[in-house]
């Protein structure tokens, strides 16, 4: 037998279960090391200890009370009847004052917003009086509803309040700019302090939520602020508090450990890349609290990390040699210290809420010693320690958007080729008929059917398997993330977590069985293209006479016999292989 002759037949021999095992194998082998070690160097250090933290308080009573040597009648509320006005207020995007007319709700072409305030006053008080600026928190309030029923309770007991419309210019909430948020409402309270019936020593804060982080400039840019009142105080830097929030959302809402560490990778990005500053503002300073301040929380505030957040602002306030803080927290009432869901209209405030912040901000300004203790009402409690390691990390932000863009671009550019081939397909197929039924009538030989992709040895049926099996998976992960999002989202609304998971608890686990499985399949794909191209004599040494041009040709096909074919089954490949790096990166592959 010639040479070549017993060559081609040795190598013609199908190969052996053991031999495809020790081909696919290895290649499993290395693909799951890649995805393992992408998961394990994308995992970020997190320390939430220690957990279950608690603050005693000193009583239930969360009534403020002062000493009245001489026995004056303090005003409360509903001592005085309320009048209303509106002021507008033209500012630029830095927060001064223009002449300039903007728009409402907006900034113009020159960055100017139109803000209206609305002012309350209470009728028939005598002197001047104190006053007090209500800072928005997240979103886009305006002066008509934000604070009316506190603002106007504040007004009857004899303050001056003013309420505007949030100054948001062009910004959105991830890049508002809090320093110029502060100059905005600082005019306003310049505003007040020029009233005539207005004591300009005695204006004060009313801040909620985000804007807590303004207030810490505010007092730093104007220290004669007279007094602060803290509604769920944020207190420390948006990503360690976000970090805090979004973690122990995620787990009262009973979502799996794995969902749990995206929060991890989230909280870690380097928002800088992105020309997003706000992440690590430092507003944790001394000088945000060197004026009295009365601090309150609710027991159902899921966003607020408030052990550790009362403790530094104690700590910060004795840094500036202010000792008088005053922390109120009130049993069932959430974020914005309102009893129920905070999503439904008209819920009311908690307990004596009101009543205790107009009895302390009526005693602080009219320069009473406070009598009551200092921390009252529901204890304090804390699920998870504040995430204060908590940093940016610049390459694994880099790799992440590279493999999310990729992704998208790929099942783009996949999804396109795939209609282009099936439109191919369509379009032939209806020619192939025409031309068959004119060949019967005719009594001619009948067409072949056309070949468009012509996948060949069962790889199409094995890129079809293991796409959908993807793509389901991918489908499973953004429903158990979705389910997450709104079940943290109905906490931070004052709802009560699900008792019964679901997909957020079971899909991660099934998600990592079905990857692995889907990682062995491909292993198993290449092991098979491995064995027919050196059937073909394509890897062989020397390579068989003619073996790249018939594979070319499409007359030997180790993949499909069309350019086509071959193109759209590599894309397609490759876009799942990415998929799986997506899945890596989320820490898919941590075990």
């Amino acid at each position: 037998m010639p040479q070549e002759e017993q060559r081609l037949t040795v190598k013609a021999k199908p190969w052996t279960s053991l031999h495809r095992l020790m081909v696919s194998l290895p290649i499993f082998i290395m693909l799951m090391g890649v995805l393992v070690s992408i998961s394990n160097l994308t995992t970020v250090p997190w320390n939430i200890e220690p957990t279950g933290q608690s603050m005693a308080t000193l009583t239930d009573d969360t009534d403020v009370t002062f000493a009245n040597p001489t026995g004056e009648a303090l005003p409360s509320k509903g001592t005085y009847q309320v009048s209303e006005r509106y002021i507008t207020l033209n500012m630029t995007s830095d927060g001064n004052l223009t002449q300039e007319t903007g728009v409402r709700g907006k900034a113009n072409k020159n960055g100017v917003q139109t803000i209206k305030v609305l002012i309350r006053e209470p009728q028939g008080a005598a002197g001047k009086r104190p006053g007090v600026v209500f800072m928005h928190g997240a979103g886009y309030g305006t002066c008509d509803n934000s604070f009316g029923d506190v603002a106007s309770d504040m007004a009857s007991a004899g303050f001056v309040t003013a309420v505007l419309d949030k100054p948001v210019w062009n910004t959105t909430d991830v890049n508002r700019d809090y320093m110029a948020s502060a100059k905005a409402y600082d005019q306003v309270i310049a505003y007040l302090r020029q009233l005539e019936n207005v004591d300009n020593a005695k204006v004060g804060i009313y801040a909620t939520s985000e804007s807590t982080w303004i207030s810490s400039y505010l007092l730093q840019d104007d220290p004669d602020v007279a007094f602060q009142i803290l509604l769920s105080p944020m207190v420390f830097s948006p990503r360690q508090s976000l970090g805090f929030f979004v973690t122990q959302d995620f787990t009262l809402a009973g979502a799996n450990d794995g969902y749990q560490s995206i929060v991890q990778r989230v909280f870690s990005a380097d928002t800088d890349l992105f020309s997003l500053t706000n992440f690590d503002l430092d507003t944790l300073k001394p000088a945000a609290y060197a004026v009295p301040t009365f601090v309150a929380y609710g027991s159902k505030d899921v966003m607020t990390a408030q052990v550790d957040g009362v403790r530094a602002i104690l700590h910060n306030a004795h840094q500036a040699n202010n000792w008088d803080v005053t922390v109120r927290s009130y049993p069932v009432a959430n974020h914005v210290l309102r009893l129920g869901d905070e999503s439904e209209a008209g819920t009311p405030f908690a307990d004596a809420y009101v009543n205790d912040l107009i009895d302390w901000a009526v005693g602080t300004t009219a320069g009473y010693t406070q009598t009551s203790e200092r921390v009252a009402g529901a204890g304090l409690y804390q699920s998870i320690g504040l995430p204060g390691a908590l940093k940016a990390r610049r390459v694994g932000t880099i790799y992440g958007v590279i493999v999310h863009v990729a992704v998208v671009l790929l099942l783009m550019a996949s999804t396109i080729l795939g209609l282009v081939a099936l439109g191919r397909k369509i379009a032939l197929n209806a020619q192939w008929r025409r031309n068959r039924r004119e060949a019967k009538r005719a009594g001619m030989l009948l067409p072949a059917k056309p070949v468009v992709l012509g996948f060949a040895h069962g790889f199409g049926g094995s890129l079809l398997t293991l796409t959908l099996t993807t793509l389901a998976a991918m489908l499973i992960f953004f429903a158990g993330l979705g389910q997450v999002i709104m079940g943290v989202v109905k906490l931070a609304w004052g709802g009560a977590p699900t008792e019964t998971p679901g997909v957020m608890y079971w899909s991660w686990p099934v998600i990592q069985v079905v990857s692995v499985l889907v990682v062995w399949a491909w292993s198993r794909v290449f092991m098979r293209l491995i064995e027919v191209a050196w059937h073909r004599g394509l890897i062989q040494l020397p390579p068989r006479r003619e073996a790249v041009r018939n594979i070319v040709t499409g007359a030997e096909p180790v993949l499909a016999s069309t350019r086509l074919g071959r193109v759209l089954f590599w894309l397609v490949a490759f876009t799942m292989l990415n998929v799986l790096l997506f899945f890596a990166f989320w820490g898919l592959f941590v075990y």
